[in-house]
């Protein structure tokens, strides 16, 4: 959205890229119309060092998920990829590597069918993942066993239990 100017979004994105490698944080953006503007970002940003990027609810082109699996960063799926007029959304989540993929709530919004209209919660991913893993064409426990991993992965921070 619009709410503020252009230039100064892009100014903070890039002061959060370089607060977030400073701090060995991912960086978790949420690109809306943006995707040039995201891609051109990352990959200046990138090429001064690298940092873990984390595209957060995408729901954009297959461009800006391409070029972010690219830089090493990984791609996550909201309740949006269960809706039934988000085939193109599926489409662009076949080509992003399974050690690319995460699935999240987006709680309170975004709730996965059946569950679409009420407040987001955690059980629900179940529904996000089902779908997922139908369009990644594995088994559900494969695909709920990779994106486990790709968290602790990109979250390294976070020990497992």
């Amino acid at each position: 959205y619009e709410h503020s100017p252009r230039k100064a979004q892009q100014e903070l994105f890039k002061r959060h890229i370089r607060v977030a490698r400073q701090l060995d944080l991912p960086v978790i953006i949420h690109s809306r119309e943006a995707d040039e503007d995201t891609v051109a970002i990352l990959r200046e940003a990138y090429a001064e060092a690298p940092f873990r990027i984390l595209i957060h609810c995408f729901s954009s082109s297959k461009y800006l998920s391409d070029e972010s699996v690219k830089l090493g960063g990984y791609i996550s799926a909201s309740g949006i990829i269960t809706f039934k007029k988000s085939q193109a959304l599926r489409d662009s989540f076949k080509s992003v590597p399974l050690d690319r993929l995460l699935v999240e709530t987006d709680a309170p919004y975004l709730s996965p069918e059946p569950h679409r209209g009420k407040p987001c919660e955690p059980a629900f991913t179940v529904h996000t993942a089902r779908k997922l893993a139908e369009v990644k064409s594995v088994p559900v426990e494969t695909l709920i066993a990779a994106t486990t991993d790709n968290f602790f992965t990109l979250f390294s921070k976070v020990k497992r239990a």
